[in-house]
């Protein structure tokens, strides 16, 4: 028989062991097999902090070999941060594969979408596939959903500086949260429903990609650390996207 304080004391372990177990756990996977954003560095510290102020967990990894389904399968969401190239082989491909349809998520940041070109599925998952860009300038965002979680903090009309991306592709599967306003900047080619960012089931898993993210000033920005949380909490099942 434990006395009260024992028993309180056990009480207390229980719950804290049981809330430790149950933390989420976000992977930030940043490998280069081509241009190297100077901003992932930011980025990943930026995503280290949201982490620490929203309750969950960050690792951080450049090494593909640590796509196994057994690793993946801790984490309920990957991000993608600027990765760019051939990053994963067959192997890893199939062990992210089963990953996602499993019921995980995926983030894509800015350079994402030119990652895995000879991969399809992950050109749908991603949901875009990058062409090329003008020069860094500013240009004007608007927001398409304003009622979900990724833009219900924003102005309706943003004004930010960054990398604009052109797609050679666009998935038709997308719910787009925000578009670029092509008039306000030079060099767009996606025409008058530019995406930006957007979210979607696919395969049994939840992904979010944003093409914004290429600046370092990006993840001291507020609004776009909002944004890019609202879209890590959606991949990790925290969030529905329309409350």
């Amino acid at each position: 028989m434990y006395s009260l304080p024992k028993l309180l004391l056990l009480i207390l372990l229980t719950v804290c062991c049981t809330c430790a177990a149950a933390k989420t756990r976000v992977l930030i996977f940043s490998k280069t097999a081509g241009f190297h954003h100077k901003s992932i560095a930011p980025g990943i510290a930026a995503i280290q902090v949201l982490g620490k102020q929203n309750g969950f967990d960050t690792d951080t990894i450049t090494d593909a070999g640590k796509f196994t389904y057994a690793n993946l399968k801790k984490y309920a969401a990957v991000i993608f941060l600027n990765t760019t190239g051939n990053v994963l082989d067959d192997v890893q491909q199939a062990a992210f594969q089963k990953y996602i349809r499993s019921g995980k998520g995926f983030v894509g940041v800015h350079a994402a979408t030119d990652t895995e070109f000879d991969w399809p599925w992950y050109g749908q998952l991603a949901g875009a596939y990058f062409s090329d860009h003008p020069k860094v300038q500013q240009a004007m965002l608007q927001v398409v959903e304003p009622v979900n979680v990724f833009t219900q903090h924003l102005p309706a009309q943003w004004t930010k500086t960054d990398e604009w991306y052109n797609f050679k592709w666009i998935s038709d599967k997308l719910h787009v949260v925000l578009t670029v306003e092509e008039s306000s900047y030079t060099g767009g080619k996606n025409g008058a429903k530019h995406p930006i960012s957007w979210y979607q089931e696919f395969d049994g898993g939840r992904a979010f990609t944003t093409a914004l993210g290429h600046t370092d000033e990006s993840y001291t920005d507020p609004l776009f650390l909002q944004h890019l949380l609202a879209g890590i909490k959606y991949a990790a099942g925290k969030y529905k996207a329309v409350n």
